[in-house]
């Protein structure tokens, strides 16, 4: 039985989900805006939003998570992503999201990243 048990499972083993979510979370710090599923974008924010809350502490060094971010969003108490909905991908109809960083616009560049 499913009782009580948290997030997306993704149709991918423990550390296939671990190592994604690991690189699309460094692929959202570098570029400030990704584009992928719906699914994976809600379950990225729980990967993401403890990272920021962390970097403000400055208790581990990541370059650009604790000199740039951390900073920026000292003052901001959490909801640090946001989620828009992208419409549906070509191939298999599947909801596709963009999920960026909010109010941090360093180069304001409109590229976006498939995961």
């Amino acid at each position: 039985m499913r009782h009580r048990k948290s997030g997306r499972q993704l149709n991918r083993n423990a550390s296939h989900r671990k190592a994604m979510f690991q690189n699309m979370a460094n692929s959202l710090f570098l570029h400030e805006t990704i584009r992928t599923t719906l699914p994976k974008a809600k379950e990225l924010r729980r990967v993401v939003e403890p990272l920021i809350t962390k970097a403000k502490t400055d208790s581990v060094s990541v370059a650009k998570l604790f000199t740039e971010l951390g900073p920026f969003y000292k003052e901001r108490p959490g909801g640090y992503t946001r989620i828009l909905k992208a419409g549906f991908r070509t191939g298999d109809k599947a909801p596709m999201a963009i999920i960026q960083l909010v109010d941090f616009d360093s180069s304001a560049n409109a590229d976006t990243t498939d995961s």
